[in-house]
């Protein structure tokens, strides 16, 4: 279980240090992140762009635990994790971070609310309780009234505001968003984006792996990316004047 109770206010929920994943070797050998240190507060929106093979999408694996670093170390909540057990990674997972994926990942035999509703059953809360969660999610998304559907019934948009509304099902401490709007036309993109920035607002603690400026402008620190390692810092104003950006380097 993640050690939330030794998390102070000044401390990071998310942290690494000198993280690095290689494939291959020899001639074939690719750095996918290379020396990546990262530090996410508590409430932070935190959104990573960068072209294609930059390294955010592994990076957000490594932070959620779905692989494993070549080296360096991950932090959740003042405990390493990159160490960890097979099932030890899997409780973390169900207890303390939601994954918010491009393709939704919906079980397509289950409703809605069912959806939603499994991420708690597997962390062991009462099925009333599950249930419960699962129609204040709902409502909260606003599909209050598509609970019984089907994914096929659902428009792209709805699936994934679903899998956001599965993604908060056990109250995680951080959401990891791998580009949450990539199969998105404008229309269910604007729908998401309101989502995502009150998330923002209400202190969720996201990291958004994006190609699109729209998400990224949610964000309360944009990191850019290249070649695996952060490259340039944009730190964010959230206000009635707008989007305010102070670009700070980052040594790249």
């Amino acid at each position: 279980m993640v050690a939330s109770e030794a998390l102070s206010g000044t401390d990071p929920v998310l942290r690494t240090r000198g993280l690095q994943m290689r494939f291959g070797q020899g001639a074939g050998l690719v750095r996918a992140l290379d020396g990546v240190d990262l530090e996410a507060a508590a409430g932070e929106t935190l959104a990573v762009m960068g072209p294609s093979g930059s390294g955010k999408s592994t990076l957000l694996h490594l932070l959620g635990g779905m692989e494993r670093p070549s080296s360096g170390e991950v932090w959740l909540a003042g405990r390493r994790i990159d160490g960890l057990g097979e099932k030890a990674l899997a409780r973390l997972r169900r207890r303390a971070i939601g994954f918010v994926f491009q393709a939704f990942h919906l079980m397509d035999e289950l409703t809605a609310a069912e959806n939603v509703e499994l991420p708690a059953l597997l962390a062991g809360r009462p099925p009333r309780a599950a249930r419960r969660r699962a129609a204040e999610l709902l409502e909260q998304v606003g599909l209050g009234d598509r609970a019984e559907h089907l994914p096929s019934a659902l428009s792209g948009g709805e699936r994934q505001r679903v899998a956001i509304a599965r993604a908060l099902s056990n109250e995680p401490l951080v959401v990891l968003a791998d580009e949450p709007t990539g199969n998105l036309d404008s229309v269910a993109t604007v729908d998401v984006l309101r989502l995502l920035d009150s998330l923002r607002a209400a202190g969720q603690t996201l990291v958004i792996v994006t190609h699109d400026a729209r998400v990224a402008a949610i964000a309360d620190r944009l990191i850019s990316m290249r070649d695996g390692a952060f490259v340039e810092e944009t730190r964010l104003t959230h206000g009635t004047g707008g989007l305010v950006g102070e670009l700070t380097g980052l040594g790249g």
